[in-house]
C-alpha cells in the first residue's frame, strides 16, 4: 500500500459533525429554481458554476484561519501574486451524486485530501487539515444542494489552493488562498461510453523524473496543452505520453491513467515512477481487479512491446480512468510511425458499470468508499 493509500484509508468524520465549518457571509440571492433546472436540462462539463465557494486564508505566522462560504465571484488579485509568476497551485477533483432516496454523497474523499496535501509539500505549500478539506465540501454541497443533477449526471468539485502574496523573487511564497467551487456536469466525453481514439506523442513530454509529475498541479496540464491541441487537429481526443527519459514506455494520458487488459486474464499499468499522476480512480480499479482475482500488474509497459502484442492479438483491451470519465474504452492508438485498432471487450464495462454502480448507490459499496455529504 502506498504513503496515499493509507492516508487515504484513514476513518473520516462524520459530515454532520463537520458541517458549518465555514461560515456563510454570501449576501447574493443565488439562482432561481427555473434557472437551476434550466442548466440542469442541458448539462456540459465545467462551463458552469453554482452560487457559492468554500474559502480558507492563510498567512505566515496565522496558518489557515477565516473559513467561510462567500458568493461565487472575480477573485481580487494584486499584479505581482506569486501564483501568477511562479505557478505555485495546486488542485483536485472529486463529484457530489444524488442517490435515489436525495441523500448527496461523494466517492474518496479521503484519497482526494492525501493527494492535495501531497502535491502541496512537493509545491513547497501549507499542507491544509483533511477536515476542513472537507468541511469545504459539505458546506458548499449543502448549500448548492439544488444543483446537484440526476444520474448519470454529476457536481464536480475542485478543490484548490495558489500563492497570492504580492512579490517577484523565487521562493515558496507566504500567503495562500484555499477555495471550493462546483459544476454541475454531464459526461466528459460528449459522445458519451464509446471508444476514444489516442494520439501517442513521441516529442513533448508532460513530466521528467524529479519534477512535478505526480503532483496534481496546473503546470503538468499546461504542458500537455499544445500536444493535445496537436493532436485534435490530427483528429484524436486524447494524448498519450511517453518517458522523458527514454521517450519508449506508455505513461499516462493528459489527465487519465492507461491500463492494458490481457487475452490470458491479466491486466497491466503503467507503473508509479514519480512522473505519473497517482489516480483515485486507478487505484479503486487496481482493488476492484484483485477482488475478482484478476492479476493486475503495475509495470513499465514500452510502446514497442505494447504494439507488438496487439499487432498479435495478445491485447484484450485497453481503456483510461479518471475523476472525470470514470473508464473509458480506447479503440485506436496511433502514432508518426503506426496506427492500430484496439479491441474492446467486457472488463471496461464491467469496471464502469460497477464504479458508477458504487457512486450511484445501485450497488453494495463493501469498500466504504462513499462518504454521505447531506
Amino acid at each position: 500500500m502506498s504513503a496515499l493509500e493509507s492516508a487515504a484509508a484513514r476513518e473520516l468524520p462524520a459530515s454532520d459533525d463537520l458541517a458549518g465549518t465555514f461560515t456563510d457571509v454570501s449576501s447574493a440571492a443565488g439562482r432561481s429554481q427555473e434557472e437551476i433546472g434550466a442548466i440542469l436540462a442541458d448539462l456540459h462539463f465545467g462551463t458552469i458554476f453554482t452560487d457559492h465557494m468554500a474559502r480558507l486564508t492563510y498567512r505566515e505566522g496565522e496558518g489557515w484561519h477565516n473559513p467561510r462560504l462567500e458568493d461565487y465571484g472575480p477573485l481580487s488579485l494584486d499584479p505581482s501574486a506569486a501564483v501568477l509568476h511562479y505557478g505555485q497551485e495546486v488542485f483536485e477533483g472529486l463529484k457530489a451524486y444524488r442517490h435515489a432516496d436525495g441523500s448527496l454523497w461523494t466517492f474518496r474523499p479521503g484519497y482526494n485530501a492525501a493527494r492535495f496535501n501531497a502535491s502541496a509539500r512537493r509545491m513547497a505549500m501549507p499542507e491544509i487539515d483533511p477536515r476542513d478539506f472537507l468541511g469545504s465540501i459539505i458546506d458548499l454541497v449543502r448549500a448548492d444542494g439544488a444543483y446537484v443533477p440526476q444520474l448519470p449526471g454529476a457536481l464536480y468539485l475542485r478543490p484548490y489552493m495558489f500563492s497570492s502574496e504580492p512579490f517577484l523573487g523565487v521562493r515558496a511564497a507566504r500567503d495562500y488562498e484555499f477555495l471550493t467551487i462546483a459544476s454541475p456536469v454531464g459526461a466528459y466525453f460528449t459522445h458519451g461510453f464509446q471508444p476514444v481514439d489516442i494520439w501517442v506523442d513521441d516529442v513533448y513530454h508532460r513530466a521528467g523524473p524529479g519534477g512535478t509529475g505526480e503532483a496534481k498541479t496546473s503546470g503538468n496540464y499546461a504542458a500537455s496543452l499544445l500536444p493535445q491541441q496537436e493532436a485534435a487537429e490530427r483528429g484524436f481526443e486524447q494524448v498519450c505520453f511517453l518517458d522523458s527519459t527514454t521517450g519508449t514506455l506508455i505513461e499516462e494520458l493528459g489527465g487519465m491513467n492507461v491500463f492494458v487488459s490481457y487475452r490470458d486474464g491479466s491486466v497491466a499499468t503503467p507503473a508509479l515512477s514519480g512522473t505519473i499522476l497517482e489516480g483515485g480512480t486507478r487505484s479503486a480499479i487496481l482493488r476492484l481487479l484483485a477482488d475478482r482475482g484478476v492479476v493486475a500488474r503495475e509495470v513499465p509497459l514500452p510502446l514497442a512491446q505494447l504494439l507488438k502484442d496487439l499487432k498479435a492479438d495478445r491485447i484484450a483491451e485497453i481503456f483510461a480512468c479518471g475523476t472525470a470519465a470514470v473508464v473509458t474504452p480506447i479503440g485506436r492508438l496511433a502514432g508518426r510511425e503506426f496506427d492500430v485498432q484496439v479491441p474492446t471487450g467486457e472488463l471496461t464495462v464491467e469496471l464502469f458499470d460497477e464504479l458508477t454502480g458504487i457512486q450511484a448507490g445501485t450497488r453494495e459499496d463493501t469498500y466504504g468508499w462513499m462518504y454521505r455529504l447531506s
